[in-house]
């Protein structure tokens, strides 16, 4: 509960000070980025790890998958300095976040102890 209270809170706070097209252009971001890299993750598994069990098809892969990730970086082209500025800045976040949790939960981490 407290934490649903926190985000709840957080998601607020942001909401009452951010404005609704800035907000719109950074989940806009974010998503195509996110399009961008499942695009390139078909290729590249689809190469390392043919054996892996598939449970969907991809169309003349890999070239659907290429063509999805160039229309990705284009649209994410359009948008100006300020929304990309806002998507490295919560990339760089997302990022410290992500490797300071896995230094002491990851199992590599366990293993060297």
């Amino acid at each position: 509960m407290a934490r649903t209270g926190i985000v709840s809170l957080f998601c607020g706070v942001l909401a009452a000070c951010v404005p609704l097209g800035a907000l719109a252009d950074a989940t806009s971001i974010g998503t195509l980025f996110a399009f961008g890299l499942v695009n390139i993750a078909v290729i590249v598994l689809r190469r390392k790890r043919p054996d892996m069990p598939r449970t969907f098809r991809v169309a003349f892969s890999p070239v659907t998958p290429a063509i999805g990730f160039g229309l990705c970086v284009w649209m994410m082209g359009s948008f100006d300095a300020i929304t990309w500025e806002y998507f490295l800045g919560w990339m760089a976040v997302g990022l410290v976040v992500y490797f300071a949790y896995g230094l002491r939960r990851s199992q590599l981490a366990r293993e060297e102890k």
